[in-house]
């Protein structure tokens, strides 16, 4: 038994780099701009620890030679020694940044871009040739020549530099001549350069680049700025409504700024909505994991160094760490939901209507975020107010919640619970229905739908009629019976009561629990036909027209009959029960009984 190291030929793995390594040929100026920043920002660092002079401006140039079919990379950086080049450039996949942060581990690490020294390879992708002329900001330091067709084998020498900095010489090849048109390289530049610190000039013009507003104090931010900075991300989308600025410390270092898109008919949901950077280098737009799926719809930005990419930088590799930071910026984006409550209630409820899909999504979704969100989930009542469950249960002394749909409004059974003081909160989003399920678990109540059942405050006991006749039948059972043979219905049962309200006819009692089936298969567009095929019809005792049945039924039958098919039909489209394939018949019937009642007048 005995050890020993492996050995890896360049011969074999620049190849692997040129063709496996980068998803994208065009990453090559992203490695190779970033590699002129670290310089630059080393610099500045040595600068700041007294070993060296930052006279002139910082710059990178990157500059197309046509004729030449070259491009360079600039830059007036820390440039390098021959000894720093053949241990930086000569041995692949040795990167200087470790060695750099090791020697200065107190400057600031999150300024220094490259990690895995393979960035510089990345040049071989579109070149048949590299050159580089460098020198170091060392004083007495002499010029240095490095040149690579890309084989094993490469020339180091004396160079022609006479400034502090590197010169990267790309000879591209015959397949990659577009990388010397300006279009594409100013393309590319404001892809994964904009937000570099250090101005970056294209064939001699300066490209406009700037800090990114994550960068600034939440406090210090206008509205302004946050919907420029959106639309320079998103040039098309309209105005989002809301956002939230991001800066975390724990379990990564991250900062950033996402935001709420408006959703309406022209709201399209994509795949690239949060732009990824690594120090302000642009990595990749196709990072959802790192929000929870019930985010995804949010937009922006976020910046870090310290997420687990993959060795080419181009993707986000999903791990424990990623789903800790994921569930922190959820907690992060229902603190500042529930601070924008607390002290900006108005402005929240103008915004609920855009964001509270997210926020039920989520609360289904996310044991934590409901903890931190119970307390702004808010809805509508009746009466056009906005309330939370909290508020509504402080009230009831049942614990019972009482709700609807839009669809209720203007209907008899409506006014019924309104007249009796009780708040009648309006649920009409898809979510709804399973979230109504979940708060009963959680908050240890029952939500009733108006029409779920006959609630005991809909009925008036003191004028209940108990008059019995010979058989021993109370007159609201013969009335029931007469109205339920009247329909012919066998999935209608009849009850007859003393309602409250006199002006209700009639109440449809769907059962609640077969209800929210019903609802639920909808929203999941399944067929739910054989739900909800039973249902009880209660005739209100106390209405007029009942009353009016129940004195026909003896002289004339079958108007009477008539008229109990017209409180059923009416009960139905009040209370939104009509399928739209039987609305004419309905009204057909309405019509044929007004036509029979009127030809009893003489």
């Amino acid at each position: 038994m005995r050890t020993n190291n492996l050995k890896i030929h360049s011969e074999n793995i620049l190849p692997i780099i040129k063709k496996w390594l980068y998803s994208d040929r065009e990453i090559f100026l992203r490695e190779l701009v970033s590699n002129a920043s670290d310089a630059i920002q080393k610099m500045r660092i040595l600068h700041e620890a007294g070993e060296g002079a930052a006279e002139g401006d910082f710059k990178i140039s990157v500059t197309a030679d046509k004729e030449k079919k070259t491009l360079t990379i600039s830059d007036n950086g820390v440039g390098m020694t021959e000894r720093e080049v053949e241990t930086y450039i000569a041995q692949i996949a040795f990167s200087g940044a470790e060695e750099f942060l090791a020697k200065y581990k107190d400057a600031d690490k999150e300024a220094i871009i490259g990690h895995f020294g393979l960035g510089f390879y990345s040049a071989y992708m579109v070149s048949s040739k590299v050159e580089i002329e460098t020198l170091s900001y060392e004083e007495g330091a002499s010029p240095v020549f490095w040149s690579c067709d890309g084989n094993s084998t490469y020339l180091l020498g004396e160079g022609k530099r006479a400034s502090r900095g590197t010169d990267i010489v790309l000879y591209l090849d015959e397949t990659n001549e577009e990388f010397l048109h300006e279009e594409k390289l100013l393309e590319l530049l404001n892809r994964y350069a904009r937000f570099f610190s250090t101005p970056i000039e294209l064939n001699g013009v300066p490209i406009q680049n700037g800090d990114p507003l994550w960068l600034k104090a939440p406090s210090s931010c206008t509205d302004e700025e946050y919907l420029e900075f959106y639309h320079k991300l998103f040039p098309l989308d309209q105005d989002p409504i809301f956002w939230v600025h991001l800066n975390v410390d724990y379990p990564f270092k991250l900062q950033g700024i996402l935001y709420f898109p408006k959703i309406d008919t022209n709201f399209e949901p994509t795949e690239k909505s949060i732009q990824l950077f690594c120090n302000r280098v642009f990595v990749s737009d196709h990072c959802r994991d790192i929000l929870p799926r019930y985010l995804n719809m949010l937009r922006g930005a976020i910046d870090s160094a310290d997420l687990p990419l993959n060795v080419s930088r181009s993707t986000l590799q999903v791990d424990r760490s990623v789903r800790q930071l994921s569930a922190h910026i959820a907690k992060k984006i229902a603190d500042r939901l529930t601070g924008l409550y607390r002290t900006e209630k108005e402005r929240f409820l103008q915004l609920w209507p855009d964001i509270e899909t997210v926020v039920k999504v989520g609360i289904l979704n996310d044991e934590k975020f409901f903890e931190k969100t119970k307390e702004i989930l808010v809805w509508k009542k009746h009466d056009g107010s906005w309330t939370t469950i909290q508020e509504i249960l402080e009230k009831s002394e049942e614990k019972k919640v009482f709700y609807s749909t839009e669809d209720h409004k203007g209907a008899a059974i409506f006014d019924a619970y309104r007249n009796k003081g009780i708040d009648i909160l309006i649920a009409n989003t898809n979510v709804d229905v399973p979230l109504i399920h979940y708060l009963e678990e959680k908050m240890a109540t029952t939500f009733q739908r108006i029409d779920g059942s006959l609630d005991d405050c809909l009925l008036d006991p003191s004028r209940e009629k108990n008059m019995v006749d010979e058989t021993g039948k109370a007159y609201s059972s013969l009335l029931a019976d007469f109205i339920g043979s009247a329909l012919k219905e066998s999935e209608v049962t009849v009850e007859a009561k003393s309602l409250a309200a006199d002006a209700l006819p009639g109440l449809l009692v769907l059962d609640e629990q077969q209800r929210r089936a019903r609802d639920y298969f909808v929203m999941q567009k399944i067929n739910a036909a054989h739900i909800l095929k039973k249902k009880t019809l209660v005739v209100n005792t106390n209405n007029k027209l009942v009353q009016a049945i129940d004195r026909l039924q003896h002289e004339h039958p079958d108007i009477a009959q008539e008229m109990a098919k017209g409180i059923y039909g009416l009960t139905l489209l009040s209370q939104r029960e009509v399928e739209p394939k039987d609305f004419e018949q309905v009204i057909k019937q309405q019509t044929e009984i007004l036509e029979r009642l009127a030809s009893l007048i003489k």
